[in-house]
C-alpha cells in the first residue's frame, strides 16, 4: 500500500490593489457617510442661513422704508426740522436703528444716540420734494415729479373747510348706505384736509346721487393756491417763450389759446418746477439721514419655528437613513463570505473533508476564502496520508510479528524445536522490527523538526568510501559491482552520520534493484555553490509517472514485492527528510531498462 503524495502548493499573497482592498473599501463607505453627513449639514445651515439672512435683510429694508417714509412725511407737513426729536427717537426705538438727521453741511438736527463718527455716505436725502422712489411708499413713488402727496403747502384747508366737508362727506355716505346695496361705502381724507367718499375702494366723484358733485366743488383755499400754481407755470412758460395753459382741479392743464398749441415738455417740466417753488416754504429743507444698525447675530432670527423643526428633523432622518442603509448594505456583503467560511469550518469540524468555500473576487475575504481553501485541501491529504501510513505501518509490521508469533506457538506446541536456527530467525524477524521502528523514528523526528544533526566538514570522498565498504559484502552475494568516484578535497558542512546514512539508503535501494551482473556507481561532485551525491545503477529503472512518487512513504514501484526484496519502504523517505534537513534536495531520474540515478543535492 501507498500513501497518495501531499501536494506541497503555498499560497503566496500577492498585493491587492488599492481599489480592492477591503481597507480601501471601508475607507470609502466611511468617506461615503461622512460626505452624506457633511452635504446634509452644510446644506441645512445653508438653508437655515439663506432664510435668516433673508428674513434679516427683508427687515431691514422694512425699517429702512418705514423711517425714510416717516421722515419724508414729517418733511412735507413741517417747514422746518426743529421738532423732529421726538419722531426720531421714537423711531429708534421701534426698529432698533441709531437715527441721525443732519443737514446737507453734517451739522446735526437730531440723533437717536450720543454722539459719534458719522458714516462717510449717507443712507438717503430725505427731501420732500424729491422722494427717493426706491424708498418710498409706491403712492408716493410713483408721483412723476417726485414730490410727496402728503406735502400740499397752501392748498391745506382751514379747519372750518374741513369740518365742513367732513359733516357733507358724511351724509352722502348715510344716504349711499340707505339707498341701495353696495359692499363698503367709507369716508376718506386726502392729504390736504379734503374728505371723499368711496365705494368699493374706489372714489365715488361722477353724478347727483346724494348730492355727490357739492362735495367735489373746491374751496376758497384750494381755488386760491390753484390760482398761484396756475400763474407760477404760465410765468416759466413765458421764460421758455411757450403758449399759456389753463390748470384743472386734478393740475391737469389744457391750452390758455386755442390758437397756439403749447409745448408739452416745457409744460411737464414748469408744472414740475412751480409746484416746488409754491410748496418751497411748506416743507422742511432737505437733509440727510443716517441711519445705522448694532452688530447683529443671524442667530437671533434662527429660531426653533415649525418649519425649522420640521426641517431638522427631515434632514437627520434622511441622514440616517441613508448612513443605516448604506451601512446595511455594505456589511451584508461584507459578512457573507464571514459567514461562508463559518459554515464550510463547521462542516469540516463535524467530519466533512471536502468543505470548501467560493472563491469571489481577489480583495482580503477573497484570499481568505482561498487560503481556507487550501487549509481544507492540506488537511484531506494530510487525513489521507495519516490513514495511509497507520495503514502502512501496521502491514509492515504485520509480517514480522505474525512470523514471530507462529514460530513461538509452533515451540509452544512441540511442533518445532528450539534450536539455534529458530533463534537466528526469530532475531532476523526482531532486527527487521527494530529496523523499521528506527525508520519511523527518524521520519517522525523530521516531521516535528527534532532531527538533531551535528554538523561539521566531511570529505565527499571518505564518505562514499565508507558507505561502499558497509554495502560491499550485499552487493557481493547479490552479484553486483560497486563504483566509486569522487574529486579530490571536495568539503562540505554537514552531519557525517546523517549524511552516510542517506547515501547508504541509495545505495542499499540500487542494489536491490539491480540484477546480478549490474552495476551501482556512487558520485560526488560540486556544481555551483552546491556537492551533489550521485548513486546510479543499470536496474529495470522506473516510469516516468511513478518517479513523483519513490520518495513517498512505502510506496513501492511492484506492488507484488515482499518487504524480504523490497525493504520497509521508509528509505527514500528518509533521504529526502535527511537532505531538506541539511537544506539541500533529494531528485530522481530513470529511464525504464536502462536504470536510475538518485541525486542527493547539499549545499556547500
Amino acid at each position: 500500500m501507498s500513501a497518495p503524495p501531499l501536494t506541497r502548493t503555498a499560497f503566496v499573497p500577492r498585493d491587492l490593489p488599492l481599489r480592492s482592498s477591503l481597507r480601501s473599501r471601508l475607507l470609502g463607505l466611511s468617506a461615503l457617510v461622512s460626505l452624506c453627513s457633511i452635504v446634509a449639514t452644510a446644506w441645512l445651515v445653508v438653508s437655515l442661513t439663506a432664510v435668516a439672512i433673508g428674513r434679516e435683510q427683508g427687515q431691514v429694508l422694512a425699517d429702512d422704508a418705514r423711517i425714510y417714509d416717516t421722515l419724508v412725511g414729517y418733511a412735507a407737513t413741517h417747514p422746518d426740522w426743529n421738532d423732529v426729536g421726538p419722531t426720531v427717537h421714537a423711531l429708534s426705538r421701534q426698529t432698533g436703528r441709531r437715527i441721525t438727521l443732519t443737514d446737507e453741511a453734517r451739522h446735526p438736527l437730531a440723533d437717536s444716540g450720543a454722539a459719534g463718527t458719522l458714516p462717510s455716505k449717507a443712507s438717503a436725502t430725505v427731501d420732500a420734494l424729491a422722494v427717493d422712489s426706491a424708498l418710498a411708499r409706491p403712492a408716493a413713488g410713483s408721483s412723476p415729479d417726485r414730490i410727496d402727496p402728503r406735502a400740499v403747502g397752501p392748498f391745506r384747508l382751514t379747519g372750518r373747510e374741513r369740518n365742513d366737508l367732513a359733516a357733507r362727506a358724511s351724509r352722502i355716505a348715510a344716504c349711499m348706505r340707505e339707498g341701495g346695496p353696495v359692499q363698503v361705502v367709507e369716508v376718506t381724507r386726502t392729504p390736504n384736509g379734503r374728505s371723499q367718499v368711496e365705494v368699493d375702494g374706489a372714489v365715488f366723484d361722477t353724478g347727483d346721487r346724494c348730492g355727490v358733485d357739492g362735495l367735489q366743488r373746491r374751496t376758497r383755499t384750494e381755488v386760491r393756491a390753484l390760482t398761484q400754481l396756475g400763474g407760477l407755470v404760465n410765468d416759466c412758460l413765458g421764460g421758455r417763450h411757450a403758449a399759456p395753459v389753463r390748470l384743472a382741479d386734478d393740475l391737469t392743464w389744457t391750452p390758455a389759446d386755442v390758437r397756439g398749441a403749447p409745448d408739452t415738455r416745457a409744460v411737464t417740466a414748469c408744472l414740475a418746477t412751480a409746484r416746488r417753488e409754491q410748496l418751497d416754504p411748506y416743507v422742511a429743507p432737505p437733509a440727510l439721514l443716517f441711519a445705522t444698525a448694532p452688530d447683529r447675530k443671524i442667530a437671533t432670527f434662527f429660531d426653533l419655528s415649525g418649519a425649522n423643526r420640521m426641517r431638522i428633523v427631515g434632514v437627520t432622518v434622511a441622514v440616517l437613513l441613508t448612513t443605516v442603509t448604506v451601512t446595511f448594505v455594505a456589511g451584508t456583503r461584507m459578512v457573507r463570505p464571514l459567514r461562508a467560511l463559518t459554515g464550510a469550518a463547521q462542516r469540516m469540524a463535524d467530519g466533512d473533508q471536502s468543505a470548501r468555500v467560493e472563491v469571489a473576487g481577489d480583495d482580503e475575504f477573497g484570499r481568505l476564502a482561498a487560503a481556507f481553501n487550501l487549509m481544507a485541501s492540506r488537511r484531506q491529504e494530510l487525513e489521507q496520508l495519516r490513514r495511509a501510513l497507520v495503514s502502512d505501518v501496521a502491514h509492515e509490521l504485520r509480517a514480522p510479528v505474525s512470523n514471530v508469533r507462529g514460530w513461538l506457538e509452533a515451540v509452544e506446541d512441540g511442533v518445532v524445536p528450539a534450536d539455534e536456527s529458530l533463534v537466528s530467525s526469530l532475531l532476523e524477524e526482531a532486527m527487521l522490527l527494530q529496523h523499521i521502528i528506527d525508520d519511523l523514528r527518524d521520519l517522525s523526528a523530521a516531521d516535528a523538526g527534532a532531527l538533531e544533526l551535528h554538523p561539521e566538514d566531511v570529505d565527499a570522498a571518505a564518505v562514499l568510501g565508507q558507505v561502499a565498504r558497509a554495502h560491499q559484502g550485499n552487493a557481493g552475494s547479490a552479484g553486483v559491482e560497486l563504483r566509486v568516484r569522487a574529486e579530490a578535497g571536495l568539503v562540505l558542512c554537514a552531519d557525517p552520520m546523517r549524511l552516510r546514512q542517506a547515501v547508504g539508503n541509495l545505495v542499499s535501494n540500487a542494489v536491490r534493484h539491480t540484477p546480478a551482473g549490474g552495476t551501482v556507481a556512487l558520485s560526488a561532485e560540486r556544481e555551483g555553490d552546491h556537492v551533489v551525491f550521485r548513486v546510479a545503477d543499470t536496474g529495470s529503472g522506473i516510469r516516468g509517472e511513478d518517479l513523483p512518487k519513490v520518495f513517498d512513504r512505502f510506496w513501492r514501484a511492484e506492488k507484488s514485492r515482499s518487504r524480504q526484496s523490497g525493504g520497509s519502504g521508509l528509505g527514500l523517505s528518509i533521504v529526502r527528510k535527511l537532505a531538506e534537513a541539511h537544506g539541500g534536495s533529494a531528485q530522481a531520474s530513470s529511464v525504464v531498462g536502462e536504470g536510475s540515478v538518485f541525486s542527493l543535492r547539499l549545499p556547500g
